[in-house]
């Protein structure tokens, strides 16, 4: 037994490995031009596996996708000509309006959604953690949607540390993509998710002295990529901690930060068009058991599609629109 459970370990490991995809010289590279015959805008320019290739946004609909370069006709822009070919899109409205919240210490960026019905738009943050990924939040998800709304929508804040470190976890994430059950948009948390304890809010977190906000940025989306993970162009600062300067720094890079006005470990109520944040990391249990709470009371509605939960892009490009 124990010798088939090796064998079998190694089988997986094998895979994993073979899944792996070589990303080199990845950078920000901002173009516009026409995809498949829509308009798009070119994020960043890399090679996997040898092949030049784009991540590109679609600026109505906020979707990424990475395309073979060839196969896309652009013209190069700085950030600076974003609104002279962007404006009225809902990906520049989006980046504008986070940028005009960008003030308070705590919690800039989007923090709600478009309320058209009753319903919530749900964020799972994955900060670094020895514990394993608290699977009990996505099974309640798909058992509490099933007859409703499959595959279930659901936002991710990944970083490097914690999808280093659970790759098992991660795994299953994405088998439970591939049959269906859920609809994941994987947001920007940064690779270290740099905390010191006891350190005031602005020199703690991704404000830390001496923080590379580049590595933290691209090089996150980088691993995503080599694990078969697609970036949207979704920013969460760690601890929900920035300034003015850091927000600019972020959209820079054309994400789009996103806040919260409902984190449930916090007591804070959600409400139509709330965007609530838990912690999937298993270090929050008050938070995730608030939740399941909440499905549970929800659930008649939820089974009359009276009580929905909205994909992150669907939402913002509703509001911004």
């Amino acid at each position: 037994m124990i010798k088939l459970q090796i064998t079998l370990a190694l089988i997986c490991f094998s895979l994993f490995v073979q899944a792996q995809k070589e990303i080199q010289q990845y950078k920000s590279y901002f173009a516009i031009g026409k995809y498949n015959g829509k308009s798009i805008l070119v994020l960043r320019q890399f090679e996997e596996n040898s092949m030049p290739s784009y991540l590109i946004v679609n600026p109505q609909t906020l979707e990424t996708q990475i395309i073979n370069s060839k196969m896309a006709a652009v013209k190069a822009i700085t950030f600076q000509q974003f609104e002279l070919y962007l404006k009225n899109t809902p990906y520049f409205n989006a980046i504008q309006s986070a940028t005009q919240q960008s003030l308070s210490l705590q919690d800039a960026g989007i923090t709600h959604g478009f309320p058209k019905e009753k319903g919530i738009t749900l964020t799972i943050d994955l900060c670094p953690s020895h514990k394993p990924l608290d699977r009990n939040i996505f099974s309640s998800l798909i058992t509490a949607f099933q007859k409703s709304e499959l595959p279930v929508p659901v936002a991710l804040s990944i970083t490097g540390k914690f999808m280093l470190n659970h790759s098992a976890d991660i795994s299953w994430l994405q088998g439970l993509e591939k049959s269906g059950d859920l609809d994941i948009t994987w947001i920007n948390h940064t690779y270290h998710h740099h905390y010191s304890p006891g350190a005031p809010l602005n020199v703690n977190f991704l404000m830390e002295p001496g923080t590379d906000i580049n590595f933290e940025i691209l090089g996150l989306e980088q691993t995503m990529i080599e694990r078969g993970l697609l970036p949207s162009v979704f920013f969460r600062f760690p601890g929900l901690v920035s300034d003015q300067k850091l927000v600019e720094e972020v959209t820079s890079y054309g994400l789009i930060p996103i806040g919260s006005d409902a984190w449930l470990a916090k007591g804070q109520q959600s409400h139509a068009g709330s965007l609530v944040l838990i912690h999937g990391n298993g270090n929050e249990p008050i938070g995730v058991n608030d939740f399941i709470k909440l499905l549970s009371t929800e659930k008649s509605t939820i089974n009359q599609q009276q009580w929905l939960l909205y994909d992150l892009r669907t939402s913002l490009e509703q509001e911004f629109n």
